[in-house]
């Protein structure tokens, strides 16, 4: 098999690509690692020495691909499947892109700070920090809010790109931001998201290790 993802199956990032990669139905060898295995964990940093999941590795094309966004740009070019990820419209794509990017940043980078600063011990932890974050990603739930308030998907009628980056992102945020009853779009829109196959997917094979995730104490 061409496609080898390096992974982990509770990654919100590593989700992300998952989902694009079972929405097309594109073959792939998964490799989840192991940071703290030293043996698989020198490895992974030969492959990439940032160390940050996932990175897909391409051997027909002799490619190595980090970062979510760019991963599922690279397999909608040359693993192109029936569901578009990036629009062929020029104006749609960028609205796309944006959207990715919002998500990214300000809902799910702000979440995985809150989740950082639960494995600290508690003398290192950064309360005000965690507070600011969980500003940033209030802000954001509203925002997203009045765009959900048209088209069933991120960008529209269509999934794409800016839907993979979503649902991890809300997902995990509402573990530790609930989105609460008062924005009945995005919570709805997270729900239409869980039920879509490619997304049961990724949650049914991360089930076995949420036992991982750091709750608040």
């Amino acid at each position: 098999m061409s496609l080898t993802l390096h992974f982990h199956p509770l990654s919100s990032f590593c989700w992300k690509v998952l989902i694009a990669l079972y929405e097309n139905g594109v073959p792939f060898t998964p490799n989840p690692v192991d940071l703290g295995n030293p043996a698989e964990r020198e490895a992974f940093l030969k492959l990439w020495p940032i160390g940050k999941f996932p990175v897909l590795v391409d051997a027909e094309r002799r490619e190595t691909v980090p970062e979510s966004s760019i991963i599922i740009e690279y397999l909608d070019r040359h693993y192109a499947g029936p569901t578009p990820l990036i629009p062929t419209d020029p104006d749609r794509a960028l609205r796309t892109r944006l959207c990715d990017r919002l998500y990214d940043l300000y809902v799910h980078m702000p979440m995985q700070q809150i989740v950082g600063d639960r494995l600290r011990p508690h003398d290192k932890r950064d309360p005000l920090g965690v507070e600011a974050a969980r500003g940033r990603i209030r802000s954001a739930y509203t925002m997203f809010d009045q765009r959900m308030a048209t088209g069933p998907y991120a960008t529209g009628e269509a999934f794409t790109l800016a839907d993979c980056s979503a649902l991890p992102a809300l997902f995990y945020a509402n573990r530790v931001e609930p989105i609460g009853t008062d924005r009945p779009n995005i919570t709805s829109y997270l729900e239409r998201l869980k039920v879509r196959p490619s997304v049961m997917r990724v949650l049914r094979e991360a089930e076995p290790y949420f036992g991982m995730f750091p709750e608040e104490g």
